[in-house]
């Protein structure tokens, strides 16, 4: 992939970097509790295919529960949207509404579609500085659901305690950057606890989402589940797992992916 220039994403990023830190009511969103409906509703209201195979596969393995770091920092989620009748879709990334962290210096960053595109994408790393640490181009196509994206390509290190935007966008017209399609989150390196990787040093690699989660490291959690998927795509107790740590941070779109990638009986 190619480093290019686009003065135009540059100003679209700063905007998106004021919605990254500027997010105090995201939490309290993806908190607000769901509408009662009436018993007779609750009764006759069909259960969603997804919502069976998710209560079904979480009697079979333990979900991992995310805790987000004590101390609030600034950050967050800035979703994608779709563009035009011929190119509805969504893009997301897989973050939190607030700055997810992680142990690694050069972590890999997932994110999302909801269908194959054949346009041009770009990936942007910034840091405080004013020029961005990683500008590139991703060449098309791109499949529908979770891609990544390694830091470790780019030879960019993360610094401890240092917050770092990242975001994906689709360039929709190269001339006109104010129709970029921008998604992106917030994340910050920090050191794993003693605790934890004590944990880690006894645990089987199957265990290691449930402990990354329960130690608030977002990115590694993620990172370590998707290995696992990755291993055995077709295991439906793992993508039940991936979908249970997404629900939990209002990511339920990919969520509903996953479950709807489980073999049917």
């Amino acid at each position: 992939m190619n480093a290019i220039k686009s003065t135009g994403l540059v100003s679209i990023l700063t905007l998106a970097a004021g919605l990254l830190f500027c997010t105090p009511g995201a939490e309290a969103e993806e908190k607000k509790p769901t509408p009662q409906v009436g018993a007779e509703a609750q009764e006759k209201k069909p259960v969603p295919q997804v919502e069976q195979k998710q209560k079904k596969a979480s009697t079979t393995v333990a979900a991992p529960v995310y805790k987000p770091p004590v101390r609030g920092a600034p950050g967050g989620r800035v979703g994608g949207g779709t563009r035009g009748a011929d190119q509805t879709f969504m893009l997301s990334v897989l973050a939190p509404n607030h700055t997810g962290l992680t142990t690694k210096e050069q972590p890999v960053l997932y994110w999302y579609l909801t269908k194959t595109i054949s346009t041009p994408m770009e990936f942007t790393l910034i840091d405080d500085g004013i020029k961005p640490l990683i500008e590139t181009s991703m060449k098309p196509p791109f499949q529908a659901g979770v891609q990544r994206v390694r830091v470790e390509d780019f030879g960019v290190r993360l610094m401890p305690g240092k917050q770092y935007r990242w975001f994906v966008a689709l360039v929709v017209d190269p001339e006109r950057r104010s129709k970029d399609v921008l998604a992106g989150g917030t994340i910050e390196r920090s050191a794993l606890p003693e605790a934890a990787a004590l944990k880690l040093s006894k645990a089987d690699k199957s265990e290691a989402p449930l402990i990354y989660a329960e130690t608030g490291l977002w990115y590694d959690a993620v990172a370590a589940i998707t290995d696992l998927i990755d291993a055995a795509p077709k295991d439906a107790a793992l993508r039940a797992q991936r979908a249970s740590l997404l629900r939990q941070v209002g990511l339920k779109e990919i969520a509903e992916y996953d479950l709807s990638l489980t073999p049917r009986e």
